[in-house]
């Protein structure tokens, strides 16, 4: 690297390299970090350029392995940027593109090693390289700083407190990316790391001041969907000399937003539409994987209670003194942006999170006029089971699910009129209400399921939303009253099956007595219509029912308590969200690349 532009390729043999990576120690205040600093090379542009980017420097990565316990240089490079970033806030206010493009350049080298660093060693073994500390002749002190938490702390500074202009998108980006790297020891481990080092720094000591105002940071990063500044926006003039700066923040700048579409990398996770905000994805995705830590042993996870417990702005109620990591966010943005990403796996993982574990979210998102929004969104991604994960689509139903809970939710779909809806194909839909829409989706989605996938898992949500609605079915369009009754068709001959095969097995066994009745209800309105004719109208249908519902003798009938079916969560789930979530961050992850054979957690194709 170095001031001179430099080629992926050339970079095995970069003289900065080799002397970080070398045997000589280096001082933080050599002059050779800012030549180091000063490189610029082509922004790699795909999975596969990150690939060779990673195998160009890997012997750099095992020399400093080998010889940094000895040089300490690591810690140099750490103490540089810590140094650098005491500087930055005033270095954006002022403008001073070198600097912010040059401590951008320090994180950028950390991330890459500490990935490494963490494939390729133990956390008892990665905290001794950040632990180093050169002493001088006669000096026996036993104490040594911690970079790792040191560092660590400074990131979450930067991502909270560094305003977001032009010249520090990058390096914001950089530093979230650092912070999923920093938590990525968990792919290389088969089971659910449950006592970790990096949980530890992150719970607890000066990172822990940090919780709410990292989680509100990283939402509103989410909800304002910023975009990357143009790649020329800062470009620097050639120096005369020829081995100046070039257009090194412009071509620093054009790495990490060059790479949205990187989704796919060695997994079959649904490809990603071009991300428009690297810094939302990455905010979005560092979320999901503080959200999903386990608890430590002593105290629950802050990050999942920061977001249990924040509330709307407009809600100007105290806090309860024992609610931990509070915080206040617009309600009204952040309903926004959900409804209109719910095209990524990450997006629907958010707000399923939101809804089953803040009641202050579910509570005004029920209360919302225009649930459309979000429904809608929501009932695509079903329709489309063919094409989305399995995760994506059982988040997107227990979404339903938990919606259907609310007795005000199953009244007021009907009552919204929605007009052509052109993703469905089956049928032209010129008009139609909300609920029967909903409807008909799960009763494809069940469908579908029963010829193709026949998961008992979700078979059995799919059921339990229609049945929650069931209670409020109104005004229902044709079409959806034809699908439940041919849904019920299709059940009522599998049960039948199955209760012939089970009554077959049984036979002999049962007494006179024991023999179950026929369903009384449905014979005795099948009855009325055969002797109604076989042509009959909807209408005269509809009227027979009405004059049997009369006539009905009531002492034949069985009262059924109302039944609420509710989601109930797994005893484990982390046994579930923390692999999705880290499937999520393995292909969605912006600019960043591990070789799917050193993936433990999940199983990985190669490229």
């Amino acid at each position: 690297m170095g001031s001179n532009s430099s080629r992926i390729g050339d970079l095995p043999k970069n003289q900065y390299l080799k002397k970080l990576s070398g045997t000589e120690s280096i001082s933080e205040n050599d002059p050779f970090w800012n030549q180091l600093l000063s490189f610029s090379f082509p922004a790699p542009t795909s999975s596969t350029e990150l690939k060779l980017l990673e195998e160009a420097t890997i012997s750099v990565c095992r020399s400093l392995v080998e010889n940094n316990p000895r040089t300490g240089n690591l810690g140099a490079l750490i103490k540089v940027f810590l140094s650098r970033t005491k500087e930055l806030k005033l270095s954006a206010e002022c403008q001073n593109h070198i600097f912010i493009w040059q401590t951008h350049n320090a994180l950028f080298i950390i991330c890459c090693l500490l990935k490494v660093f963490i494939c390729q060693m133990s956390e008892e073994e990665l905290q001794l390289h950040f632990t180093y500390e050169e002493k001088s002749p006669g000096n026996y002190s036993s104490d040594s700083e911690d970079l790792l938490e040191e560092l660590l702390c400074c990131l979450m500074q930067l991502i909270t407190d560094i305003p977001l202009l032009d010249i520090t998108y990058e390096i914001s980006v950089e530093a979230i990316s650092t912070m999923v790297v920093f938590l990525s020891c968990q792919l290389f481990h088969k089971e659910v790391l449950r006592q970790s080092i990096s949980h530890k720094y992150l719970m607890r000591g000066p990172c822990l001041p940090y919780t709410s105002k990292l989680v509100k940071t990283l939402l509103y990063n989410f909800i304002r969907q910023e975009k990357p500044p143009p790649p020329g926006a800062h470009v620097f003039p050639q120096q005369s000399d020829g081995g100046g700066l070039l257009y090194g923040l412009a071509s620093g700048v054009a790495r990490l937003w060059t790479v949205f579409t990187l989704g796919g990398v060695g997994s079959k996770v649904a490809a990603s539409p071009e991300l428009s905000s690297p810094l939302a994805n990455q905010s979005l995705l560092l979320l999901l994987v503080l959200a999903n830590l386990t608890d430590a042993s002593d105290a629950p996870n802050p990050y999942r209670q920061a977001i249990m417990s924040f509330k709307n702005t407009q809600d100007s109620s105290p806090f309860p003194p024992s609610i931990p990591h509070a915080f206040q966010i617009n309600f009204n943005s952040l309903y926004t942006a959900l409804c209109e990403q719910q095209t990524s796996d990450q997006a629907t993982l958010l707000l399923y999170t939101l809804l089953h574990q803040n009641s202050n979210i579910r509570t005004y998102m029920l209360a919302r006029t225009d649930m459309e929004n979000l429904v809608l969104p929501i009932l695509e991604i079903l329709y489309h089971v063919e094409e989305r994960n399995s995760h994506h689509v059982y988040m997107a139903l227990i979404i339903l699910l938990i919606l259907t809970e609310d007795d005000g939710f199953n009244r007021s779909i009907h009552e919204v009129i929605l007009k052509n809806i052109t993703w469905y194909s089956e049928r032209v839909l010129t008009e139609i209400s909300l609920g029967s829409l909903l409807i008909l989706v799960v009763i494809r989605t069940i469908q579908y399921n029963m010829t193709r996938t026949r998961d008992k898992y979700l078979h059995t949500n799919c059921l339990a939303a229609l049945a929650n609605m069931s209670a409020q079915f109104r005004s229902l369009h044709q079409y959806a009253a034809q699908r439940i009754i041919s849904l019920f068709s299709l059940l009522s001959k599998k049960h039948n099956k199955v209760l012939e095969q089970a009554t077959q097995s049984l036979r002999g066994s049962l007494s006179s007595n024991d023999v179950p009745l026929p369903d009384y209800v449905i014979t005795f309105f099948s009855s009325r219509l055969l002797q109604a004719g076989a042509e009959l109208s909807v209408e005269r249908v509809l009227e027979i029912i009405k004059q049997g519902v009369v006539a009905l003798p009531k002492d034949r009938l069985k009262k059924f308590p109302e039944l609420k079916f509710k989601y109930v969560e797994e005893e484990q789930p982390e046994e579930f969200f923390i692999p999705y979530v880290w499937s999520l961050v393995y292909n969605s992850a912006v600019g960043l690349y591990w070789n799917p054979q050193d993936i433990q957690l999940f199983t990985m194709d190669s490229d």
